[in-house]
């Protein structure tokens, strides 16, 4: 058997196709069983967040494995496998280890080094345990990588290279100004009572900020926050619990609001949030770009319309978008499959219509561009000049002048996949939103500092260490096997002899037969050390298969035996990591 996994995270997939994959606990709870149940698959457990949705399994076939893996997530996501597939990646063996060990450290989160992911791993081993769905590997991996999670934030300043998604969120939504400063004084509101609503709480009390109010669909869950975050020692917050119902009157309140729940509609439109702006300000919230569009259209100028633009659309676009299906299948991270292949004037043109500027009107090139092509393209060029009065340009569109936004003064931090807030909130004068995706794009670019290195070395190391450890463990069923042969011949030569001299007395049998197992063991010693020794070692896995042809082991006994620790490894594992 060999472990795989197969997910999408921020860094494979746009937050659109993220949240509509998200999986809530019921739909990971079907996935697991579906998984084990599925024939190349003995082992699964799912590591779903709020920028990422894994699938582990431990199977005997990689090929089938993959598209076992892919249908399901495809299946249970919603999403069909067709959009799906260009953002799914795969990892196997060794290369799965070391990514989920990654994951474990912070190194693959959104915010570089934030150790929240350490909670959702370890719920994500508990979720498994309990449907039975981990053995042997799963836990031991998984119970592993919390360990090198543990070490990577002990051992390393990796907590310096980036904080939580709540304290980093908070960060933007401060526009950069000290958190504590902002936070001092405003009234929050926390929609939700789970995990990572609870640690947004938690970090705006210590932030400073004067009240608290949760809101929460069990309203027994937001009065028991409440009541937590009113006897911390470390903050002095009002706290108070309310009914979902109290959303709209306590947004109006509200400085700050901070939504992550596990709805799978929107908890706050733009015109709930519209209406809490002009409760505050008691002028309507209008859209920044209507302001925007009035300028331009007073200033006599006309906006050129630029890639992706609702004015531009795909309309004249050159790139010819059919020929993506001409590419083989695939696991493309990012979708780079989709310009594999284009010939470089076609990619040119797509720069420059992208730009806004002028298309050229030629033949499009199946093949590597050559003289015919280029003599080709001059032709188009003069032609289109002498159409348009003029040669062709790549320009980019005039600088508009921007009317200044209004300072907010409603602060939203979406946390949840998918989105609680609808995105239209971007848009809307006198409120600043903060959703999945800005926190993506803001933390894009984040520098890899000293501690991000060291944290690396320790994943480099573990890995190696975890990889000579399964493989020593996969011959372990074959020496135990070896070993209980070998004590079936001892008892077997010890009875004979006993038939032989049926006057032998109990000490003189017991000398005997300790004998006899002694020379057994010395003889079996080197050989079972060696052969251990030499499993661990990459491309190893052959030893156990010399081992059982050599000693003519019966391969229903070795299997035995390995069912035997699987089971005592899961329930040995079963509890709090």
């Amino acid at each position: 058997m060999s472990l795989l996994v197969v997910g999408l995270s921020h860094r494979s997939a746009p937050v659109s196709v993220l949240e509509r994959a998200s999986l809530n606990a019921d739909a990971q709870l079907k996935l697991l069983q579906d998984t084990v149940a599925a024939e190349p698959a003995a082992e699964a457990a799912v590591l779903a967040t709020c920028n990422r949705i894994e699938l582990y399994a431990d199977v005997d076939k990689f090929h089938a494995g993959v598209a076992e893996l892919s249908t399901l997530l495809a299946q249970h996501s919603g999403v069909g496998l067709e959009e799906l597939t260009p953002h799914l990646y795969v990892h196997y063996e060794d290369r799965a280890v070391h990514h989920l060990f990654s994951v474990a450290c912070g190194l693959d989160s959104m915010v570089v080094g934030e150790g929240q992911i350490l909670g959702q791993i370890k719920d994500s081993l508990a979720r498994a345990q309990d449907l039975h769905t981990a053995g042997r590997l799963l836990n031991d991996l998984f119970q592993q990588a919390l360990r090198v999670g543990k070490r990577a934030h002990s051992e390393t300043g990796i907590d310096r290279a980036g904080q939580s998604l709540v304290t980093f969120g908070l960060e933007q939504l401060s526009a950069g100004a000290d958190v504590q400063r902002w936070a001092r004084g405003k009234k929050a509101l926390v929609i939700g009572a789970g995990s990572m609503s609870s640690l947004a709480a938690a970090t705006l009390a210590r932030s400073g900020v004067a009240e608290i109010v949760v809101a929460n669909r069990t309203f027994e869950r937001a009065e028991r926050l409440a009541q937590i975050l009113s006897e911390g020692d470390d903050t002095d917050v009002l706290a108070r619990a309310v009914p979902m119902d109290s959303v709209p009157v306590e947004l109006t309140r509200a400085d700050v609001a901070v939504s992550c729940t596990g709805a799978t509609g929107l908890v706050l439109t733009a015109d709930a949030v519209a209406a809490a702006v002009e409760g505050r300000t008691g002028a309507p919230a209008v859209e920044d770009t209507a302001v925007r569009e009035t300028a331009v259209r007073e200033a006599g100028e006309t906006p050129l319309p630029g890639a992706g633009t609702a004015a531009g659309g795909d309309e004249n676009c050159p790139l010819d978008l059919s020929s993506v299906s001409s590419v083989p299948s695939g696991f493309s991270v990012m979708g780079e499959a989709a310009v594999a292949g284009m010939d470089a004037a076609t990619l040119e043109q797509h720069g420059a219509w992208a730009a806004g500027g002028t298309v050229v009107d030629r033949p499009r090139e199946t093949g590597r561009p050559g003289p015919e092509a280029d003599a080709e393209l001059i032709g188009a060029l003069a032609a289109t000049a002498t159409r348009v009065g003029r040669v062709p340009e790549r320009r980019r569109p005039e600088p508009v002048a921007e009317v200044p936004r209004p300072e907010p003064v409603l602060f939203l931090l979406d946390l949840a996949m998918p989105r609680d807030v609808d995105a239209a909130v971007h848009r809307l004068a006198g409120a600043r939103l903060v959703d999945i995706e800005s926190l993506a794009d803001a933390s894009a670019d984040a520098p890899m500092a000293a501690d991000v290195d060291m944290v690396r070395r320790i994943v480099a190391d573990e890995v190696a260490a975890f990889g000579a450890a399964q493989r020593a463990a996969r011959i372990t069923p074959t020496v135990v096997a070896l070993r209980s042969m070998a004590a079936e011949v001892v008892a077997g030569e010890i009875a004979r002899l006993e038939g032989r001299l049926p006057g032998l007395d109990d000490k003189h049998r017991a000398e005997i037969t300790q004998t006899v197992k002694r020379v057994v063991d010395k003889l079996l010693h080197a050989p079972t050390v060696r052969v251990k020794q030499l499993a661990a070692e990459p491309g190893g896995a052959g030893y156990a298969d010399a081992l059982r042809t050599l000693f003519d082991l019966d391969q229903e006994t070795v299997a035995s035996v390995s069912r035997a620790g699987n089971s005592t490894t899961t329930e040995k594992n079963r509890g709090p990591a």
